[in-house]
């Protein structure tokens, strides 16, 4: 069954996710991948404000194409998580962050943070931008322009296919997906 979740994500929704489940997402989330989060962070640890308030929120790992003429934006497919590892700890303890989209596995200490404040790992499938992008409504930069695609972007989603990767009790399914796959074999 198929899961529907809209943004914010509350502490309730993220509890009832469990690895597997897949999801239609609907709702606000941002757009930010390493030069983004490294500038976040920076401002967390100077202590200034963010440019975005994450509480609550979701990032997707993602550097979209310019759009199309008629289209908001371009292919948005995720990029590779494990390259936003080092600053995603400190994103959900003090910025709030309560979800994160990319694609391949995350580390044990981004998955520990995840256990201990409550928050959600999902996948989205790689080589699917294009797919990805008709899901997409709308799309504003907030900040960091001279960034390119790695700018900070508002989206609006409506119906976003996602699979919980890694839920917030820690289940992940990049450990159990494959022992389930031979168990059938």
């Amino acid at each position: 069954m198929v899961k529907r979740v809209t943004t914010p994500l509350t502490d309730e929704v993220i509890q009832d996710l469990k690895a597997g489940d897949e999801i239609l997402l609907s709702g606000t989330l941002y757009t930010a991948r390493d030069a983004a989060h490294k500038r976040l962070c920076r401002l967390i640890e100077e202590g200034d404000p963010l440019p975005v308030d994450l509480t609550g929120q979701i990032i997707y790992f993602t550097g979209p194409s310019p759009p199309p003429p008629g289209r908001v934006i371009g292919s948005a497919g995720p990029t590779t998580s494990c390259r936003m590892d080092p600053y995603s700890p400190i994103l959900i303890r003090e910025a709030g962050l309560k979800g994160m989209i990319g694609k391949g596995n995350r580390s044990r200490e981004v998955i520990e943070v995840m256990k201990e404040h409550g928050s959600v790992y999902f996948a989205a499938i790689g080589g699917a931008g294009a797919l990805l992008s008709n899901h997409i409504l709308e799309s504003e930069i907030i900040c960091y322009e001279e960034l390119g695609p790695e700018a900070i972007r508002k989206l609006t989603v409506e119906d976003m296919p996602l699979i919980v990767a890694i839920d917030s009790s820690g289940n992940n399914l990049y450990e159990s997906g494959p022992d389930m796959y031979k168990s059938v074999f």
